[in-house]
Formats: C-alpha cells, sequence, structure tokens
C-alpha cells in the first residue's frame, strides 16, 4: 500500500524535479513527511507568493518547469499573485497546495480557501484530486500541460485526507494523453511561402521579438534568420536578450518605455513580422494604426494570442523555433539598403542618457558599467518600476539573460526570482536589481538566501519615491504626490547584515563602479545600495 502524499512525492521525483520552493501547513503536512524522505531540495522562502515567483526565476532559467508548495487557505491565496505572473508572461509552474479534507469542502471551515476557483482566470489547467488513485495521471499531464505549447501555471489542489489516503500500487504513466490537447508545433506549410513572399515584397520590413522567442529556446534560430533575411530586429521587454544589444542589427526595446529608434523603425515599417509577441499596451499603443500602414505576420506556438490585440494579414500558429528554422533556409535577403540605412541613422542618432555623479548614484551609467563588468552569460533580474526600465534600456544581454514581470508587473518579484536562478544555474552571476520600494516586498527572503547559502547579489536603487508612480502624478495629476514618498525606509546595509550578508553603501558612480566589482568577486551574498537622486527620470 501506498499514501497519496507518498504517490505525490514519487510523480515529483519521476518528473526529475530536484528543487521545490514552499511553505509548509497542517493541510499539506502529509505531502511534506515524504518529502522529508525524498532527495529533493526544499527551500523553505518566508512567505509563499516568493515560492511562486523563485519557481518562476528557476523555469525560465533552467528551461524545466518549477514547482512551488504551498497550505490551504491563506497559504494557497498567498501564492495567486504569482501564480498570476507565471501566466502573464508564460512560465511554466507547477504548482500544488494542501486542501481542507474533502467531505468538508464547501463549508466555510478552518483555512478553506476554493484556491481551484480563484485562480482559473490565470491558469493554464488546475486539478481537484478526489482520489489518489487519479494522482500519478494527474502529475504526468500537469507537468506536459505546463511545458507543451504555451507554457503556464498548473495547479494540483490535493485535499489532505487524499494525501492520507491508500492505494495498492505506483505506476507513473510513460506519457500524457489529453484529449483535445495538441499542440501545433510545424507551422502550417503555406502561410510559412505567404510569409517568404511578403518578405521579398517589403520595402520596410522589421522583425519584432517577444517572450515567446526566448520560451520557445530560439535564440540561435532567430539570430539565423535576421543575418540571413538581412531585415533590423527589435524586441519587446520580454524578448530582450534574444539578439545583444551590441548587434549591428539589433535596434533596441520598442514600447512606451522603449528606445525611439526601434520604435521610429516599427512607425515607418511596411511589414512587421512579430514573433511570440503579444503586441500589448506597453509596447505598441496604437496597434490597430500600425496594421493600417503595414502587412502583418504574426508566429505564435498559442492561436489565441494571434489577432488578439492587432489584425494580422499572415497568420502562423507553431513553435517558433521550427518555423524560424525553416524560414532562415528559405529565405532571401532582399531588404532595400535604403531601407536599412534610415533604420541605423536612427540607431546612430540615439543617445545613452546620464551623466556620471559625485553626489549620487546616476542608475542610468551605473547599469551600463555594471553590464561591462559581468560575465556574458550572466542572469539579470530587473524589478518592476524604474528600475525595470533603466536595466531594460541599459544592459546589455549577450548570452545570458533578462528576467523581469513584464505582463503584470509585479512588484517584489526579483529576489525570490534570482534565488530560483542561481539554483538553476549555480555557477553563473546573478543579480537582482531592485527599487526601495519592491525591495520591501520581498526583503525578508534575505533570510531565505542566507538559510540555503544561496549567493544572489541584489542592488537597491534608493531614492525614496516610487519613482514611477511620481511621475505620472507630475505629468497627470498636478504634482500631487500622495503615497509616493517612502521617507520610511529602514537603513537596508544595516538590515543586510542584520541577516549576516555583506552590505555596502555608494553615493556616487565611481563607488559604485568600484562596490560591483566587490560584489561581483565575492562568492557569498552580497547587498549593495546605491543612492539616488529622486528627480532622475525614468528615461
Amino acid at each position: 500500500m501506498i499514501s497519496g502524499a507518498e504517490i505525490m512525492v514519487k510523480c515529483l521525483e519521476e518528473e526529475g524535479v530536484s528543487v521545490a520552493f514552499g511553505y509548509p501547513g497542517a493541510a499539506i503536512c502529509p505531502f511534506y513527511d515524504f518529502l522529508y524522505r525524498s532527495s529533493i531540495r526544499h527551500i523553505l522562502v518566508r512567505q509563499e507568493q516568493n515560492a511562486a515567483h523563485a519557481a518562476n526565476g528557476y523555469a525560465r532559467s533552467s528551461g524545466k518547469p518549477g514547482v512551488c508548495i504551498a497550505t490551504s487557505g491563506p497559504g494557497a491565496t498567498n501564492l495567486i499573485t504569482g501564480i498570476a505572473t507565471a501566466y502573464m508572461d508564460s512560465v511554466p509552474l507547477v504548482a500544488i497546495t494542501g486542501q481542507v479534507s474533502s467531505e468538508l469542502l464547501g463549508r466555510d471551515v478552518f483555512q478553506e480557501a476554493d484556491i481551484t476557483g480563484a485562480c482559473e482566470p490565470f491558469t493554464k489547467h488546475s486539478y481537484l484530486v478526489k482520489d489518489p488513485a487519479e494522482l500519478p495521471r494527474i502529475f504526468k499531464e500537469a507537468f506536459h500541460i505546463a511545458s507543451t505549447g504555451r507554457p503556464g501555471p498548473v495547479l494540483i489542489d490535493v485535499p489532505v485526507d487524499v494525501q492520507q489516503a491508500q492505494v495498492r500500487s505506483f505506476v507513473y504513466p510513460e506519457k500524457a494523453e489529453i484529449i483535445g490537447y495538441k499542440p501545433r508545433t510545424e507551422g502550417h506549410a503555406m502561410q510559412i511561402k505567404k510569409a517568404l513572399k511578403a518578405i521579398e515584397e517589403a520595402k520596410r520590413p522589421i522583425l519584432c521579438c517577444g517572450g515567446g522567442v526566448v520560451l520557445a529556446g530560439a535564440r540561435e534560430e532567430m539570430k539565423a534568420f535576421a543575418k540571413a533575411s538581412g531585415i533590423p530586429v527589435c524586441a519587446t521587454m520580454m524578448g530582450i536578450g534574444v539578439i545583444p544589444m551590441d548587434s549591428p542589427y539589433y535596434l533596441g526595446m520598442i514600447g512606451m518605455h522603449g528606445r525611439t529608434t526601434a520604435n521610429k523603425a516599427m512607425q515607418n515599417a511596411d511589414l512587421v513580422i512579430l514573433c511570440g509577441a503579444r503586441v500589448g499596451d506597453r509596447a505598441v499603443s496604437a496597434p490597430r494604426q500600425m496594421a493600417e500602414k503595414a502587412r502583418i505576420i504574426h508566429i505564435d506556438i498559442d492561436p489565441a494570442e494571434i489577432g488578439k490585440n492587432i489584425p494580422v494579414d499572415i497568420p502562423i500558429v507553431g513553435d517558433i523555433r521550427i518555423v524560424l528554422e525553416k524560414m532562415a533556409e528559405q529565405v532571401k535577403n532582399t531588404v532595400p539598403q535604403e531601407w536599412l540605412d534610415k533604420v541605423f541613422a536612427y540607431k546612430a542618432e540615439a543617445l545613452l542618457r546620464g551623466e556620471p555623479r559625485e553626489d549620487s548614484v546616476e542608475p542610468r551609467v551605473f547599469i551600463r558599467d555594471l553590464s561591462a563588468m559581468m560575465e556574458e552569460n550572466a542572469i539579470l533580474v530587473a524589478d518592476v518600476g524604474q528600475n525595470q526600465i533603466w536595466c531594460a534600456r541599459n544592459f546589455n544581454v549577450k548570452e545570458g539573460r533578462f528576467l523581469t514581470s513584464g505582463g503584470l508587473g509585479t512588484m517584489g518579484y526579483s529576489v525570490p526570482a534570482a534565488l530560483g536562478a542561481k539554483l538553476a544555474k549555480p555557477h553563473r552571476q546573478v543579480v537582482a536589481v531592485c527599487g526601495d520600494g519592491s525591495f520591501q516586498m520581498c526583503m525578508c527572503e534575505l533570510g531565505t538566501m542566507c538559510q540555503h547559502d544561496i549567493p544572489v547579489k541584489v542592488i537597491v536603487m534608493e531614492n525614496q519615491r516610487l519613482g514611477m508612480v511620481r511621475e505620472i502624478q507630475d505629468r497627470l495629476y498636478q504634482g500631487h504626490h500622495i503615497a509616493t514618498h517612502l521617507e520610511g525606509n529602514p537603513d537596508f546595509a544595516a538590515l543586510g547584515r542584520a541577516y549576516g550578508i555583506r552590505a555596502e553603501e555608494a553615493w556616487s558612480n565611481q563607488q559604485a563602479k568600484a562596490l560591483a566589482r566587490e560584489m561581483l568577486d565575492s562568492r557569498e551574498p552580497f547587498l549593495l545600495v546605491c543612492h539616488v537622486d529622486p528627480d532622475v527620470p525614468t528615461l
């Protein structure tokens, strides 16, 4: 005989899970008892939301689904923001929650919450387990659904009595058989042919990379296609890193916080090839206007995304890696030199903003200095707010990764996600950059960093402001600054030292650059607080 709880752990082992992030409670204790006997490394976070963010960072860095665990009621509801964050950015997660005993469901008992119902809008699929014999099938399906097609989070809610119940044996399925779930990967040959003809006819083509290119592991295929076609490339925020910033055919990030270079090229193009990009309002403010001037080719594995935000002339449903590989083999370089001269003239005109300062740290200059110091395969995790845009515009991702919460814009993402990324890639440099507002949403995870000896480097840009919201108040609300000043900040360096972490403060760019070198050379966790003038703009 074997219990449901033991089956759950064995399922994780069968899926090759080596790390899981969670926070226990009574309703998930049977599972934790068998996890205690497993070789799976459990990382105890300080708040359940951060378990989901850590699993997110782990998934995006490893290419495998991340696993997060919580108990019923408030433990499960604390996961919701992290699950929604993963859903919006198409990150594969398997979230496991304990639930009250089956016979008590619907009676509003202690720590009961309808977590499958609450998460329905932003999970790819969810299960409320009623029979322990179904657990092997459910886990096999959950990992398959999370990681195939358009990736995303899957929730498995397991009542405590199901965890305790006994079944005769355990057999893990070799593969998942799900009726109606057959993601298309190849891309329709006729649509690819139409796309190639449109490229040949175009006078002003441009490629726009989204996060789907990164998720598909298609960076090399994108580079090969761009080189073969000669088409200049721009990226959404989630597509940063597909093409190195210093590449001759890369124009930069598009959108309201993007590069003028890239935005001008998008506005003047007669053909836009969207690759794994949702084209949300932050990327293109008026997508219909763009579609009126240009033909649109949209490549995405999720057919629901094609045409959702922008009218599309040539839709291609398929795995971007496979589609781009096919197109690179057949495409002809017919881009007029006149167009290339024009867009690269835009790029030449673009000026780097910010000058080094001696009275405070100029953040844009500092991020460029940091980028130059970091290894080519380093991982930078940016939080949300001004720090996110400073990093997106000024950090040159070469062979590494740029991780951030792009779809939901979740403050407090960076530190736990960096912990997950470091556990996935222990030999790479991993640096989290956050503002003093976002840091205070996740600074409890310094305890996780110390307990589990995870040498992440954390940079806090302290300007005692919720800077981006304050800019909105200046621009749209007559400078009425309400609830955007953070004068009650703690001494962050002292806080870091209280955890036993080396913590330093920088008051100038010269000092920040020197301390960043020491930080990167250190093999221990490190907290660097950069004091930033509150009037430094986002752009």
